[in-house]
C-alpha cells in the first residue's frame, strides 16, 4: 500500500510545475478539467477550445456556461502571457549580456590596436617582402628567374659500333669515352 501512495504523491508533484520556472509553458500539453469534460492541449489550443465553447454556449443562450468557459480561457491566457513575459525577460537579459561581452571585446581590440600603434616600429616584426625589379615595379618570382646552368656537360661522343673482343666486355666501351682519357672532344677544349 505504501508504494501506491508515494507513486500518487510523486505523480501529483510532477504535474504542478508552477514553482521554479517549470519548463516551457508555451509548448507544454495541459489537461484542463472544464465543465464539459477534459480539454487537452497547449495553452493556446485550450484557449481556442474554451473560446469556441463559450461562443456555442452564448448562441444557445446559456449565460452561466458562457461566463464559465470565458473564465477558463482567461486562466490559460494569463498562464500563456506570464510565460511570454518570462521568455521576453530572459531574452532581454541574454541580449544585455551579449552587448556587454561585445563591448568588452571591442575595448580589448581597441587597446591592442593602440598598443600596436604606439609600439616602436623598428622593433616590430617586419614582413618578408620580395625584392622588386626597379624598372617595372614587378615582383620577381622564382618562375621569372633564369635557370642555373648545369655544371656537367650533356654532350656525348656518338657511340661507336661495338666490336666484341675476347679481352674487354662490350659494356665497358662507352664508359671509357666518358672517363676523359684525352681523346674525347671535352678534353680538347
Amino acid at each position: 500500500m505504501k508504494s501506491s501512495r508515494s507513486r500518487s504523491r510523486s505523480k501529483n508533484n510532477r504535474n504542478r510545475g508552477g514553482g521554479g520556472g517549470g519548463g516551457n509553458v508555451v509548448n507544454r500539453v495541459f489537461d484542463s478539467s472544464g465543465p464539459e469534460g477534459k480539454v487537452r492541449g497547449t495553452p493556446q489550443q485550450i484557449i481556442d477550445k474554451y473560446n469556441q465553447l463559450a461562443r456555442d454556449a452564448q448562441l444557445s443562450g446559456d449565460r452561466v456556461a458562457t461566463e464559465n468557459f470565458q473564465q477558463h480561457a482567461e486562466h490559460y491566457l494569463r498562464l500563456l502571457s506570464e510565460a511570454q513575459r518570462e521568455m521576453d525577460s530572459r531574452r532581454e537579459e541574454q541580449e544585455r549580456q551579449n552587448r556587454e561581452r561585445q563591448a568588452e571585446r571591442d575595448r580589448d581590440r581597441a587597446a591592442r590596436h593602440e598598443a600596436e600603434a604606439n609600439a616602436d616600429p623598428a622593433q616590430a616584426p617586419q614582413p618578408d617582402v620580395p625584392e622588386t625589379d626597379s624598372d617595372s615595379g614587378l615582383v620577381e618570382t622564382p618562375e621569372s628567374q633564369p635557370k642555373p646552368k648545369s655544371t656537367r656537360s650533356r654532350s656525348r661522343k656518338p657511340k661507336a659500333p661495338a666490336e666484341p673482343s675476347a679481352e674487354a666486355p662490350a659494356a665497358e666501351t662507352p664508359a671509357t669515352a666518358d672517363e676523359g682519357d684525352g681523346s674525347t672532344p671535352e678534353a680538347a677544349e
